[in-house]
C-alpha cells in the first residue's frame, strides 16, 4: 500500500510540475506541423549510438529560413559517452539538388531531411533523428536548468555590441544574457568564437542538469521544453538519455568543430563569403570522432 501510495504521490506531482513548466512556455509553442517529421528518413540507431541534428532557429520551424546552429549531438548507451559536433553554417559543401551551397541553406531549401542528405553525402555520416530549438525559450529553458546561472568569461565588445551591463571579466550570466552570450559573433572570431561558446555553455547546462536538485525538476523542464523543441526522437530515446544524464551515468561532453584548423580558406563565391574546406580531412576526422577512434 506504501508504495502504491508513493507511485500516485509521484505521479501526481510529475504531473503537476510537467504543467507548470508548460505554462511557463506558452508563449513560444510550435505550430503542430508534423512535415519535417514524417519527412526525415534517419535510420534507426546501430551499436548503441544515438546521432540528433540539432538545429538552432528564430523561425519557430516555418519554411525558408536557415538555421543559425548546426550541431551533431551523439549518446553512447554503451559507454555512456556524450559528444557534441558543431558544424560552422559558412561551410561551403555540396547540397543534393542545389549545387554548392552554404550548409545552412540545406535547412532552407529543404528542412532537416535536407540537411540529413547532405551531411550524409558530405561527410558519410548519418543521422537518426533531429531537433529544432526555438532560440526564443533558451532563456527559460537556462534559467530553469541554472537557476544560479552560469559562469563564464565576458569580453568588453560582447559587453558593448549587446549592451549588457556587465564588466569584462568572469560573470554569471541569466537567461537572456546567457542567450546573448551563446550568439554574439561581432568580435574577431566572428562564427568560431560563437561555436566555442555555444559548446561551452551547453557543457556546463549539462553538469547543472546531473545536480540531484534537477531530479526533481526534470518534468517541470520537460513541460518547458515540448513548445520549444520541434522533434522525432522517440520516448524511448529520450527516457535512456535523459536518465543516463540525470543520474550522472553519462561523462563529460567530448567536442569536436568541422572544420577543423588550417583544413579550410575563406572564399567569396556567389552565394557570399564561405568557408571551402578540405572536405577529406574533415570527412575522416568526423567520422573517427564519431566512431570513438578520437
Amino acid at each position: 500500500m506504501m508504495i502504491l501510495l508513493l507511485i500516485v504521490a509521484g505521479g501526481t506531482y510529475s504531473y503537476f510540475q510537467y504543467k507548470q513548466g508548460l505554462s511557463q512556455a506558452n508563449d513560444g509553442k510550435f505550430e503542430d506541423d508534423k512535415k519535417n517529421e514524417e519527412q526525415f528518413k534517419g535510420d534507426l540507431p546501430e551499436n548503441g549510438k544515438i546521432n540528433v541534428l540539432l538545429l538552432g532557429s528564430d523561425s519557430r520551424g516555418e519554411a525558408h529560413s536557415r538555421t543559425d546552429s548546426i550541431l551533431i549531438g551523439q549518446y553512447d548507451q554503451k559507454s555512456h559517452q556524450p559528444k557534441l559536433v558543431s558544424i560552422m553554417r559558412d561551410t561551403y559543401v555540396d547540397v543534393p539538388g542545389h549545387g554548392k551551397q552554404k550548409i545552412n541553406a540545406a535547412f532552407a531549401f529543404g528542412g532537416p531531411e535536407l540537411l540529413r542528405q547532405t551531411i550524409e553525402q558530405n561527410f558519410g555520416v548519418d543521422i537518426n533523428y533531429y531537433a529544432v530549438v526555438d532560440f526564443q525559450g533558451y532563456s527559460k529553458i537556462a534559467d530553469t536548468v541554472a537557476p544560479k546561472g552560469v559562469k563564464v568569461n565576458v569580453s568588453q565588445d560582447l559587453i558593448d555590441d549587446m549592451k549588457l551591463d556587465l564588466k569584462p571579466g568572469y560573470q554569471t550570466l541569466h537567461g537572456k544574457e546567457l542567450l546573448s552570450y551563446v550568439r554574439f559573433r561581432h568580435d574577431a572570431q566572428s562564427d568560431f568564437g560563437r561555436v566555442a561558446r555555444q559548446q561551452e555553455v551547453l557543457s556546463k547546462l549539462k553538469e547543472q542538469a546531473t545536480s540531484i536538485k534537477n531530479v526533481f525538476k526534470l518534468p517541470k523542464i520537460v513541460g518547458l521544453l515540448d513548445p520549444y523543441i520541434e522533434t522525432n526522437v522517440d520516448s524511448k530515446s529520450k527516457l535512456i538519455v535523459g536518465k543516463d544524464f540525470i543520474t550522472g551515468q553519462a561523462h563529460n561532453v567530448k567536442t569536436l568543430r568541422i572544420p577543423l584548423d588550417n583544413s579550410f580558406q575563406n572564399e567569396r563565391h556567389n552565394v557570399g563569403d564561405v568557408l571551402s574546406i578540405d572536405l577529406e580531412k574533415n570527412k575522416k576526422a568526423l567520422q573517427e570522432f564519431l566512431s570513438g577512434n578520437d
